[in-house]
């Protein structure tokens, strides 16, 4: 007995425009240092459910491809995951605290619609502390940075492999 496989036929994969590792090493060693840095303070899984929002936000393809995957071999839930690029109708998949997270995340990621309000900035104040609030700032800053190395230079998604750096 023979199977009728489907092979499906993609897009083939875009080329990027400059290795930033290659070209700009000492800029890459210090963006993995500082992210190193930003990650302390804030708890692995809600890291990743933050880099994953601005990467949905900044419409960055390689970042969503590496913290999803990161965030899945933390322990995080498919369906979380999933549901993160509606989480205001989606709540009742996340804390207070982690809504907070993601509230501030765009507020901090879409610079363009204002300065990030007063509200959201008392919403996240209420649920971290100062320290681990510096830190989330700090992560969604870098998170930012990255997306725009790797949306700029045309970073290729879907070699990525969790442990990777780069």
């Amino acid at each position: 007995m023979t199977t009728n496989e489907t092979v499906t036929a993609y897009a083939p994969e875009h080329t990027p425009r400059l290795d930033m590792a290659t070209l700009a090493p000492e800029v890459y060693k210090a963006m993995i240092r500082l992210d190193a840095a930003a990650g302390q303070g804030v708890e692995p899984k809600l890291r990743e459910l933050v880099k994953i929002r601005a990467s949905q936000l900044n419409h960055c393809a390689f970042c969503l491809d590496m913290h999803t995957k990161d965030a899945l071999a933390a322990g995080e839930s498919v369906e979380r995951i999933v549901q993160l690029s509606a989480w205001e109708e989606s709540r009742h998949f996340y804390t207070e605290r982690e809504a907070a997270a993601l509230e501030l995340t765009e507020a901090v990621t879409v610079l363009t619609d204002g300065f990030v309000p007063d509200e959201v900035w008392a919403r996240a104040a209420a649920h971290f502390e100062e320290k681990e609030l510096a830190a989330l700032v700090a992560a969604i800053t870098v998170i930012n940075s990255w997306n725009r190395f790797a949306v700029t230079t045309r970073m290729v998604p879907g070699h990525y492999r969790p442990g990777q750096h780069g």
